[in-house]
This record gives C-alpha cells, sequence and structure tokens, in this order.
C-alpha cells in the first residue's frame, strides 16, 4: 500500500482533530513534493 493511500485511509477514520490536520498536512507535503518531482523530470526531457 503506497503512503498515501494509508494516510487517506487514516483520515478516513480519524475521529482526532489534531491528528487529522497533521495526516492533511502530511500529505499536501507529500503531493507538493511529488508534483516537483514530476516537474523537473518533464524538465529534464524537453531540454535534452
Amino acid at each position: 500500500m503506497s503512503i498515501e493511500r494509508f494516510i487517506l485511509k487514516k483520515l478516513s477514520r480519524c475521529k482526532e482533530k489534531e491528528l487529522r490536520e497533521n495526516l492533511l498536512k502530511l500529505l499536501v507535503i507529500r503531493t507538493q513534493k511529488a508534483q516537483a518531482q514530476s516537474a523537473l523530470e518533464y524538465a529534464r526531457k524537453t531540454a535534452v
């Protein structure tokens, strides 16, 4: 199971507000990191 799916699964079952906020922050960070990596890979491919 990917980490993102694990986070989403935890979010769907979590009742504690602070934990939900932290899980959401983590998911946003991971998404932004993946987008940046994807953009970098695309830039490398198109620069060649």
